[in-house]
């Protein structure tokens, strides 16, 4: 596999056009199957996507061509460019519940009504997930990063207009803008991994994609105590330090969708995998969109990891938005080292992000690495409630950083294994219905601790996420781990068509890396 030189590149010999090329299957829009109407009594949904995968193959073979694989440049630009405008909106969600006691004076409202400017995004994406993928599957991956991008710099600058005392109901309503961004937005890393790379970088790819959201949050937590200091005693002041904030968000959103708009496009010229080239000779009528959300229903192990996940995505999302008040609860006056906390916590997260999705690509362990990374977790949080009351804030970031390096270390990890034993459904379907579970439980988890937090103690609130995380291990550890994608990568899938080995080696770039049919 080497990369394409550009994607106005000749086609090339004869003798090395791609099957494509020599006997054109037919193709959906977007190169991908969610799922295929039920034949002959409704056969279970792994034999049905064994079938399909098999059936594709079986198309490779028949046309006697040489699927040809290519990494295209353009990638790199396309995953720099979603992770911007996810980082942004990933600010955007944190910017409010890190300065809760600001806001929360300057508008007049109780922390309860600061609290729900982070639970918007919870909000919005239940209802919204299913219409999202769907146009994600039938529309594509360059309407919905568009989308994505609009919305979000539409939602900051709704934000400007919101910068009196009184007008929380506008803020509130541009945040739930910038909350249905998020719908067009999460669903998409292990989407943009799997169309633009390659087998041996597909788990970092979709780590980056990630961590751009988690660099948004970190900026988040650091920033906005920087840039508006509380200043209760000069309102103005403290509304011209808001209108800093959110300028500057409205610009850079602006910018990023214009840059999206020239930067991404459906898919790159050649598939970047086997697996891709498989999923492209699928014949359209093959889609149904229904089947594939009814083929990850039937999925138990996709359906154990749909609760796992959830769990320990909303407990992250719980402890992010309420740990400046758990912080203040016990040490007063200390908002901007709250957000560093914040910050240290995501860093640290982002930074397992990385290390995750390399040994991801290195090993194929996904369910060792994702029950070993959500028991570590646990233990994380753990020690971070015990210290949290120590009285000395040193302790408070090396715990908050172990948690992060672990917790948001995993987020990765559940999309990609997704992936994995969903194939070849949707990897958007399966990465929406993920984060869907991730909101849901992110709500409760918020509402339940904060009313823990704010009634008895930090201690008791983080102690009721403990309990959930513990229910999660079990549930992780009950995972059936069928690698069906790297199985197709790998040609050990009980198909006649032999693949390269995820492991092999990248041939130098004056050699172009070949997937050959066995005839």
């Amino acid at each position: 596999m080497v990369e394409d030189g550009g994607e106005e590149e000749a086609e090339g010999e004869s003798g090395e056009m791609p099957a494509a090329a020599a006997a054109p299957p037919l193709q959906r829009c977007n190169g991908f199957l969610p799922g295929k109407e039920a034949e002959g009594g409704g056969r279970a949904a792994p034999a049905g996507g064994g079938e399909r995968a098999a059936e594709a193959e079986a198309m490779l073979s028949a046309a006697g061509g040489r699927p040809e694989t290519r990494l295209s440049r353009r990638r790199l630009a396309v995953l720099a460019v979603f992770s911007c405008y996810s980082l942004v909106n990933a600010f955007q969600w944190i910017q409010y519940s890190i300065l809760s006691n600001v806001f929360a004076g300057f508008y007049g409202v109780s922390f309860t009504q600061i609290d729900w400017l982070s639970m918007v995004y919870m909000v919005a994406y239940v209802p919204l997930i299913l219409p999202a993928t769907w146009l994600l599957d039938a529309r594509g991956l360059r309407l919905t990063a568009l989308l994505g991008a609009g919305l979000n710099g539409l939602g900051a600058w709704l934000k400007c207009a919101s910068l009196a005392p009184g007008r929380y109901p506008l803020t509130l309503a541009a945040q739930a803008v910038c909350a249905v961004a998020q719908v067009f937005i999460l669903g998409l890393p292990s989407r943009i991994a799997s169309v633009w790379f390659g087998p041996t970088e597909v788990s970092t790819a979709c780590a980056v994609a990630v961590l751009g959201n988690q660099l948004g949050t970190a900026i988040g937590f650091l920033l906005p105590p920087v840039l508006v200091p509380n200043t209760p005693d000069d309102i103005n002041l403290m509304a011209h330090n808001i209108s800093i904030m959110f300028y500057g968000t409205a610009i850079v959103s602006t910018l990023l969708f214009f840059l999206t708009g020239v930067v991404f496009e459906e898919k790159p010229k050649y598939p970047p995998s086997h697996s891709q080239a498989v999923l492209q000779t699928m014949p359209p009528e093959d889609y149904s969109y229904k089947q594939s959300i009814i083929n990850l229903f039937k999925n138990i192990p996709f359906v154990l990891l749909l609760i796992s996940y959830g769990i320990m995505t909303g407990a992250f999302y719980s402890v992010s938005t309420l740990l400046n008040q758990m912080v203040v609860t016990h040490y007063e006056g200390e908002e901007v080292n709250a957000g560093r906390i914040g910050l240290t916590l995501v860093v640290a997260g982002m930074v397992g992000s990385i290390i995750c999705g390399l040994w991801l690509d290195y090993t194929k362990t996904y369910k060792q690495t994702t029950l070993i990374v959500y028991v570590l977790s646990f233990i994380g949080l753990l020690v971070f409630t015990f210290t949290l009351d120590l009285g000395y804030l040193i302790v408070v970031f090396v715990t908050g950083g172990v948690l992060g390096f672990f917790m948001t270390g995993y987020l990765p990890l559940g999309f990609e294994f997704a992936v994995e034993i969903t194939y070849p459904e949707s990897e958007g379907t399966s990465s929406g219905l993920l984060n869907a579970s991730a909101q849901i439980f992110g709500i409760v988890f918020t509402l339940v601790q904060g009313k823990l937090t704010t009634d008895y103690s930090p201690r008791a609130g983080n102690l009721f996420l403990c309990a959930w995380i513990f229910v999660g291990i079990i549930l992780t550890a009950l995972i059936k781990s069928d690698l069906r994608r790297h199985n197709v990568n790998s040609g050990i899938m009980n198909l006649d068509v032999k693949a390269v080995p995820v492991d092999s080696p990248v041939e130098p770039e004056s050699t172009t890396l070949k997937i050959q049919s066995a005839l």
